[in-house]
């Protein structure tokens, strides 16, 4: 279900504004006075039930013809190479210009379907200009209004005609790990001791990315695959590029896996981007895993550790039930413990509770404490069951499902996780009329 939809184009069509629709983030791109933030361009969208990453790679280009230049060798170049479909968006007030038509040429050469649309076509005068964009080459062009959404939905539907089927290659239904990572933080490291150590490479599986292998492992007894995010392959100049492309590859590899590790730098703790990538991994329903490595640079004393857990546990919100494993690649300190614990939260993640022993245990903790009345009517929930779906999602069945709001749905979930487990796994919980 890798899907990466990338949206491009010269400066000033249009961008940001058709990633916010999609992502349905207003303030994604345009809340940050100092400038766009690398952190924000890209998130999580849906359409007829299919889950994609979009990416706005709009704030890699900045205004003249010679930096857009050197962006579309760059990072730009990243998000074309990587993405399953890509968005080439023309503005329909200028018509096809020069700079479309040698940015053209330049997404020609990754081979990947292109869908053109003429942004900014407001009035049927400017849905006319569209028609130019035809001279691409590209075939069918969508005249859309991205800040009115008007013409999204067609695109939208060609867009999800080329994406991959869900079967993602199950093999063998190994428990699939991606290490995930700002650049810098041990990732290359871990995955060299862990192909050091205690392991047998049993055989290598061509990754379904280009450049990516999914290496086979077995350790203390467990199989599973590693999927190598290992990190850029090729240093680039700029240090932005290597975040970039390291966003992208991260992605990807969170797409193709069920459990993700997710590394950070004691030093550093909890930045803006690894809560992103966490955020993405719920949204896409993965397992999550939080290493903190580098943890023997930081001085301690015996309220070290529970100090700095309580302020991840925080920075996560409604996410703290993701586990931390405090690690140092360099003394091999704890981990092993991350792969085990990875495993772990990869069986919970396909555990079932049986309907009676939910029933038996929730309507108690319901009764406990009731839903709170809504505009004078008494919600009644009478029976739950869990969903036969590939990762835990509840059923709770009653009177008024509409009026069960987000902080109940909450205090829901975590007498779910006391009761039955389910560290590190994104749970879903729905409510229908009965």
């Amino acid at each position: 279900m890798a899907n990466i939809v990338a949206i491009v184009g010269r400066p000033n069509v249009g961008k940001s504004t058709l990633f916010n629709r999609l992502v349905e983030r207003r303030e994604a791109i345009m809340d940050d006075e100092s400038g766009v933030t690398r952190d924000r361009h890209y998130g999580f969208a849906e359409w007829i039930g299919k889950g994609f990453t979009a990416i706005d790679t709009g704030g890699y280009v900045h205004g003249s013809e010679d930096v857009f230049e050197e962006a579309i060798r760059n990072q730009v170049m990243h998000a074309l190479k990587e993405a399953t479909v890509i968005i080439f968006m023309g503005d329909c007030n200028d018509g096809l210009t020069d700079l479309d038509k040698d940015f053209a040429n330049v997404v020609r050469t990754v081979n990947k379907p292109v869908v053109v649309v003429g942004n900014k076509a407001d009035t049927t005068e400017k849905m006319q200009n569209a028609v130019e964009f035809y001279g691409l080459g590209f075939g069918e062009v969508y005249p859309i209004s991205s800040a009115t959404g008007s013409g999204t939905g067609e695109l939208l539907d060609e867009v999800v005609r080329h994406f991959h089927d869900d079967d993602e290659n199950q093999e063998e239904d190994l428990p699939k790990i991606a290490i995930m990572g700002r650049p810098n933080v041990g990732k290359s490291s871990f995955v060299n001791v862990l192909i050091g150590e205690e392991r047998s490479i049993v055989t290598e599986i061509a990754g379904t990315t280009r450049d990516s292998i999914n290496t086979r492992y077995k350790m203390f007894g467990k199989d599973f695959l590693l999927i190598d995010t290992a990190g850029v392959r090729k240093k680039a100049k700029v240090k932005e590029d290597i975040e970039f492309y390291s966003v992208i590859r991260s992605i990807r590899s969170l797409q193709n896996s069920d459990i993700s590790i997710v590394m950070i730098d004691a030093q550093n703790s909890l930045e803006s981007q690894d809560i992103n990538l966490i955020n993405l991994a719920i949204k896409y329903r993965k397992g999550i895993v939080l290493m903190v490595n580098k943890w023997d640079l930081i001085e301690k004393d015996q309220n070290t550790a529970d100090k700095f857990r309580k302020d991840i546990e925080e920075r996560l919100g409604t996410s703290s039930y993701i586990p931390i494993i405090f690690t140092s690649v360099i003394t091999k300190q704890r981990v092993f413990k991350a792969i085990e614990t990875a495993i772990n939260v990869y069986q919970d993640r396909s555990r079932k509770v049986p309907t009676s022993e939910l029933n038996n245990i929730l309507l108690k903790e319901i009764d406990r404490f009731k839903p709170p009345a809504y505009k004078g009517k008494h919600v009644k929930i009478k029976y739950i069951t869990q969903l036969p779906t590939k990762t835990p999602t509840f059923a709770f069945f009653c009177n008024f499902p509409k009026y069960v709001k987000n902080p109940y749905v909450r205090y829901l979930e975590n007498r779910i996780r006391e009761n039955f487990g389910f560290s590190g796994v994104p749970i879903k919980l729905v409510f229908k009329e009965k």
